[in-house]
């Protein structure tokens, strides 16, 4: 194999790399949301996300070893696993060196789910997000491809992707799922009170920022000694503790 051949294939695979850790991390945010609630599969999402990280690995083990077979470029065994042991642009290195650790952390914790606490098993996977930002500092300091037009929309895109994707998951960490079977229930402290309808009042989830609008606005009507209306749900739900999780409609 020529050394132009391995060059080709040591790029082409550190860049499909990145793409699936950008993959699986989407995927991974998605799993532990409620997006796209009407056409998800928890079972499918988790399927796909595992065999996402697979390929990851897959295509970085590819990247070491046609770097390491390939005779012009010069990286020794040192140079792809100690960080800064390179001398050619060691810091963008040194981050993929980095980021190729924490990817082995995150993927043997996955591996080891089950015999670990889960708090111990969150902590570790929330390192996949440095793992994402790592990799794409590596990608575009180190690689040789960043000039060219297509890497830089499909980076700018990827970027964007995670961003909004890690946005919703931070806003919205502290609700409740959706219900998969779109159950509706009244709060336990509406059942038998002043303020329970005649008639289930039906309480579901929604996103944090349209929750809290509806909620707000809801709350400033002065319906006080009305019957059950929506604003009373809204507020019993509040004083039951349950209205992060739940929105009367």
């Amino acid at each position: 194999m020529t050394p132009e051949t391995l060059w080709f294939l040591s790029r082409a695979s550190g860049i499909v790399a990145w793409l699936m850790l950008t993959a699986s991390v989407l995927w991974g945010i998605v799993l532990a949301t409620d997006l796209f609630h009407k056409w998800r599969s928890r079972a499918w999402l988790a399927d796909l996300h595992r065999w996402l990280a697979g390929l990851t690995a897959f295509f970085i083990a590819g990247h070491l070893a046609t770097l390491l077979l390939d005779r012009k470029v010069h990286f020794g065994v040192l140079d792809v696993l100690v960080p800064y042991a390179s001398t050619w642009r060691p810091t963008a290195i040194a981050a993929g060196v980095v980021a190729f650790w924490l990817l082995l952390a995150v993927e043997g914790t996955a591996l080891a789910m089950k015999r670990l606490p889960g708090r111990w098993w969150r902590d570790i996977h929330i390192v996949s997000y440095w793992v994402f930002w790592l990799t794409t500092i590596h990608a575009a300091f180190a690689g040789t491809d960043t000039s060219r037009s297509l890497y830089a929309v499909t980076s700018l895109a990827a970027v964007a992707a995670v961003v909004f994707a890690a946005s919703y998951r931070i806003l919205t960490r502290d609700l409740p799922k959706r219900s998969r079977a779109g159950t509706e229930a009244v709060p336990d402290r509406l059942k038998g009170s002043r303020d329970a309808p005649e008639t289930a009042i039906r309480c579901v989830s929604r996103p944090r920022i349209a929750r809290f609008l509806v909620w707000r606005l809801m709350t400033n009507r002065r319906d006080r000694g009305a019957p059950a209306t929506r604003g009373s749900c809204a507020r019993s739900c509040a004083e039951s503790h349950r209205i992060d999780g739940t929105l009367c409609r």
